[in-house]
Formats: C-alpha cells, sequence, structure tokens
C-alpha cells in the first residue's frame, strides 16, 4: 500500500468516526482529496454545507481531530 493511499485511508477513518456528530445536526461530511501539502480538502453536506456556524466546525472539529490522529495533516479545507 502506499503511502498517500495509506494517508487516505486513515483521514477516512478519522471522518468516520467524527461523522454521528455531524448527522445529529442534519450534516455530513465526504472526503474529497489530499493536496500534495497535505492539506485534506472535504465537502460539508447537508446542514453542515449551509450552516453559518460551519468554518467553525470544520476548523475546530474536524480539523483538529485529523491533525491529532494524524500529525502530517496541515490543514483541513472545504470545498464548498
Amino acid at each position: 500500500m502506499s503511502e498517500k493511499t495509506e494517508l487516505i485511508q486513515k483521514v477516512e477513518n478519522v471522518i468516520n468516526q467524527i461523522r454521528p456528530y455531524l448527522e445529529a445536526d442534519g450534516g455530513n461530511i465526504r472526503f474529497d482529496s489530499i493536496t500534495e501539502d497535505n492539506v485534506v480538502m472535504v465537502e460539508l453536506l447537508g446542514a453542515c454545507g449551509s450552516c453559518p456556524m460551519s468554518q467553525m466546525t470544520l476548523k475546530a472539529g474536524v480539523e483538529q481531530a485529523v491533525r491529532k490522529a494524524i500529525p502530517e495533516i496541515q490543514a483541513v479545507e472545504a470545498i464548498n
């Protein structure tokens, strides 16, 4: 398994752990890609896509959890 594939799998595992909390508020998240400089790109879905607090949720919740579990990740950004 390549290093990139392994990194993607780790990110998806963390996102899957966070997903129930987002779903409880009517939202969801979809992994999109990882850039060359280890920035995770995600799409916020459902209520998360239109919520004014979604950037705070993304940075304080999702990004913090991903970076804690996978230190080589630099950031998490939304594509929408």
